[in-house]
């Protein structure tokens, strides 16, 4: 039987209901900072900001949790879980060393040329002279990417010479990133099908997830600015069994490697964000170092066995290695009017009573809403997404848009083709939506 324990999750965004609802599903204690509304109604919440480390420190030792599990990059990359190991706290989340493969796209470029990790080719610039300069060394218009953490909006794939001197611009004139624009990654532009590919590690072993496929832009055919993320599936059907060794042989074993010889402890998820070409050969775009987001909500709902005993087991150094299964799962994000530029808030979610409630298929997980007495108000760019399980990517896709249509957001926006991909490769007939892309 398994045991049960206090968990500590700490953020407040979709990906940390997903993580808070997916302990507490298993039967653990879960506590929570900040945390939510929606984080609220699975875990006791604590009103703690994830920037504040010696707070949390102090609450999780109060409490006596068996783990803290830290959902967001930020606190990662300023060293929260150094600090809770230094206080004896077992933790799930990696060293603010390693969590620089996050922390600085420039510095995670450079690791993998060190470790000979295949990935596009790139020049690294701090100022606009520069930056002009390198452009001339590409072929075709390359991506633009702010270095360091802009909450996944920092990348511009551009479709011509003129689009990238306008990103170079906004990040190294006007400064639109701040200081995560300081130093920009001018990089090759990759051909192929992206995939999202987890494991939990604690530094040499590996649990591998099933590989999910994230949609970043925020208009239908791939179409739009970046954003956090629109919708997510798995499994993804490019990655099939050759191409998950390769990406285990190529990109997660040497990562693993390079990340113990350069003496930077690694407990916690490495998400490699790859890009698949028409051959099958994997190629890193960017390393994360927490779960995904909204890719989270999709694994954690569709996971077929328990998830905390491996994250436990990771954090106290004796993790086996294997691979996690689960059904097939979805969800499709629903964003506030205005976003990614902007986000409206205090508008009220109609329908979410109902979409809640009666079904363990279905589930809706919280990004950006707040409880204001019976009515829940939009407090974020992306509100929420609605995930869903099921034998097939169709069916949990359809049932997850069947979620989706129950609910009504003033000026809501969504993407109406997740998943279009992997069903055109799986030879199965489109969802059909009755529905336009703004709610």
């Amino acid at each position: 039987m398994q045991r049960k324990h206090k968990i500590l999750v700490v953020g407040g965004g979709g990906r940390e209901h997903a993580l808070a609802w997916r302990c507490a599903t298993e039967g653990h204690e879960v506590l929570a900072a900040p945390g939510s509304d929606a984080i609220a109604t699975v875990a006791r919440r604590f009103d703690i900001g994830v920037r504040d480390h010696e707070e949390l420190v102090r609450l999780a030792v109060r409490e006596g949790v068996d783990l803290v599990l830290i959902g967001p990059e930020q606190p990662l990359v300023e060293g929260l879980a150094d600090r809770c190991r230094l206080a004896g706290l077992a933790t799930f989340g990696p060293s603010a060393a390693a969590a620089e493969l996050e922390g600085s796209k420039a510095a995670a470029k450079a690791f993998m040329a060190r470790h000979h990790i295949p990935t596009a080719a790139y020049r690294t610039v701090g100022t606009l002279d520069e930056g002009l300069v390198a452009l001339q060394a590409f072929e075709r218009p390359p991506v633009i990417k702010a270095s360091g953490l802009a909450a996944g909006k920092g990348v511009v794939v551009c479709g011509s010479f003129a689009e990238a001197e306008t990103a170079l611009r906004e990040c190294l004139a006007d400064h639109r990133f701040g200081a995560a624009g300081d130093t920009v990654v001018v990089e090759e532009r990759l051909e192929g099908e992206e995939v999202s590919f987890f494991v939990v590690t604690d530094g040499r072993a590996a649990v591998t997830f099933p590989p999910v496929q994230d949609h970043k832009r925020l208009g239908d055919g791939d179409t739009g600015p970046n954003t956090g993320g629109m919708g997510a599936y798995l499994p993804a059907p490019v990655c099939s069994p050759q191409v998950h060794a390769r990406i285990m042989e190529k990109i997660v074993e040497p990562t693993l490697s390079g990340l113990r010889l350069e003496g930077r402890p690694f407990c916690g998820v490495l998400f490699v964000g790859l890009m698949v070409d028409a051959s099958g050969e994997p190629f890193v775009i960017e390393y994360n170092v927490r779960f995904g987001d909204p890719e989270a909500q999709a694994l954690l709902l569709g996971l077929d066995e328990p998830l905390v005993p491996h994250l436990i087991a990771a954090a106290n150094g004796g993790l086996t290695p294997g691979s996690l299964r689960a059904h097939a799962s979805a969800v499709v994000v629903l964003a506030s009017a205005g976003y990614p530029a902007s986000s409206t808030t205090g508008v009220p979610i109609e329908g979410l009573g109902e979409a809640q409630t009666g079904r363990d298929d279905v589930v809706v997980f919280h990004a950006g809403t707040r409880r204001e007495n019976a009515t829940w108000l939009t407090a974020g760019g992306r509100v929420l997404g609605v995930a869903a399980k099921a034998q097939s990517i169709q069916i949990a896709l359809s049932r997850a848009y069947e979620g989706l249509a129950g609910l009504t957001l003033d000026g809501g926006q969504w993407r109406r083709d997740v998943g279009a991909q992997a069903l055109q490769r799986l030879g199965e007939s489109p969802i059909n939506l009755h529905t336009s892309g703004q709610k």
